[in-house]
């Protein structure tokens, strides 16, 4: 009996914070969400779209996605020194203000070199077929074909995202250093990738369109 009440009271719990999300999200206001992320202009561009490769381009992404990577850097579920007490003041609904802003704006155009087709061949592998003998599924499965991500699931786009923070991001993930996705399902994936799968998986989602 009390297996089943504690079961019980897990799935209220969980059913709660579903419809408290979904009360932001509702209540999202892009406007408020505007003015707030002035000071993020800096590093992610005016546009979210980011001057610099270090740091993520913020445009177009899912709002859902934007918003929880917002309130675990303030609650320490991840960590990121740039962003170090730019965030600590924010409610829940300011999360979604600005998630909403920038989930609004035009999404990055990526392009990338025809130079090193092999990479990008790999990269598209990996993307779309994944590799079955490394344990590795295609990124796809999550982020969708045309790399927009699943807002229902909190799964991110990826379409347009600078290689070198995508690769930087892998890279965290393997290492153990960041580990707040979904049962750190980007934990185990990226722990079986090289540094060429990275590399070329960056390259590709970058003229990802």
């Amino acid at each position: 009996m009390r297996k089943l009440l504690a079961s019980l009271a897990i799935t209220m719990g969980a059913v709660g914070i579903a419809h408290a999300q979904t009360d932001y999200q509702a209540d999202a206001d892009a406007s408020a969400g505007q003015e707030m992320a002035q000071t993020c202009a800096a590093c992610h561009g005016q546009q979210g779209i980011s001057p610099s490769g270090a740091f993520p381009n913020l445009a177009g992404q899912q709002m859902s996605y934007l918003a929880k990577q917002i309130m675990d850097i303030r609650d320490g579920n991840r960590m990121v020194p740039q962003m170090a007490g730019q965030v600590d003041d924010f409610s829940d609904q300011d999360a979604w203000d600005v998630a909403a802003h920038f989930a609004r704006q035009d999404a990055n155009l990526g392009q990338t070199s025809d130079e090193d087709a092999e990479l990008l061949a790999r990269g598209e592998e990996l993307y779309r077929a994944g590799d079955m003998s490394k344990g590795i599924p295609a990124c796809s499965a999550c982020h969708t074909p045309t790399g927009v991500g699943i807002g229902s699931a909190v799964y991110p786009g990826l379409s347009g995202q600078h290689a070198q923070y995508t690769v930087s991001t892998l890279q965290a993930f393997a290492s153990g250093d960041r580990n707040n996705s979904p049962n750190n399902i980007m934990g185990d994936i990226a722990s079986k990738m090289s540094d060429n799968d990275m590399e070329a998986v960056a390259n590709y989602v970058l003229g990802l369109n």
